[in-house]
């Protein structure tokens, strides 16, 4: 008799991409790449391509609770990350169910702060941003800003590596949780460079810079990756090590979509 495998199971709380790229659709595909059974709640509908969001309709925040309850009565997960979340009572939903079951302590949650789209679209109503870092911040195990999130988190935007390292350790100070600044924005020298911090541990994260592909969805990629690995049972510096391994072979695989570019597959060599 055949012996099925056991995969873990992880869980996506965010938006849905109706071009594909990034949101839900990225998060999935990230899952499955990296041999982890995908889970999700929607927090929105999106109207969107590569170029441009149309339109956003938030999820009932009832609806949103039924569907990260569901999740957790019969595939409970292993790691948790989050996306784009939009409204402030969306926010307090996912605090909410994380603070009343004390899962803070048995679930990693991984926060990415969605605030804008590559296109310039805000993804999140203006008044959710104090909810999003006092009430879902304390709860994550990391947060992982790119450059401009970083700036509007800390009303500064850095420019340089220093300026990311402070940025890390800032983040930490305010909000309790393990950090990682995106560099990939910056555009100085032949590398991007990340950088974490979880209050012990500093890691300056380096990849070749691929020139000449624009994509989208990347934050979304990088974080479910992380996401993956910490539901396979890795550390927080392991995850974060094969989550930036993922993303750049994944950009360096992109391939063309119309006149677009979408993250493309991946090697089996960056589950090791």
């Amino acid at each position: 008799m055949t012996k099925r495998k056991t995969w873990p199971v992880a869980l996506t709380i965010a938006g849905s991409d109706s071009g594909g790229g990034a949101g839900i659709q990225a998060d999935l595909k990230t899952f499955a790449a990296l041999g982890v059974h995908g889970t999700s709640a929607i927090t929105c509908l999106t109207a969107q391509n590569p170029k441009h969001v149309l339109g956003v309709e938030p999820c009932p925040p009832k609806m949103l609770a039924r569907q990260i309850e569901a999740v957790f009565a019969e595939l409970p997960p292993c790691a948790v990350k989050t996306g784009m979340l939009y409204s402030a009572a969306n926010i307090r939903v996912i605090a909410d169910f994380f603070e009343s079951r004390s899962i803070r302590s048995r679930v990693p949650l991984v926060v990415d702060p969605v605030l804008v789209s590559t296109s310039g679209k805000a993804l999140l109503n203006p008044s959710a941003k104090k909810v999003l870092t006092e009430k879902l911040f304390p709860l994550a195990t990391l947060v992982t800003p790119n450059l401009d999130e970083t700036g509007a988190l800390l009303g500064k935007t850095p420019r340089t590596l220093e300026e990311m390292q402070a940025a890390a350790r800032e983040i930490h100070r305010r909000f309790g949780c393990a950090a990682l600044v995106k560099g990939g924005h910056l555009r100085h020298g032949p590398a991007a460079i990340d950088i974490f911090y979880d209050g012990t541990t500093e890691l300056k994260l380096s990849a070749a810079r691929i020139s000449g592909v624009r994509t989208h969805g990347t934050g979304c990629t990088y974080s479910a990756a992380i996401c993956a690995a910490l539901a396979q049972g890795n550390n927080l510096p392991q995850a974060v090590r094969i989550g930036k391994k993922f993303i750049t072979s994944a950009i360096g695989h992109s391939y063309r979509i119309g006149k677009h570019f979408a993250l493309g597959q991946i090697s089996k060599s960056t589950r090791q």
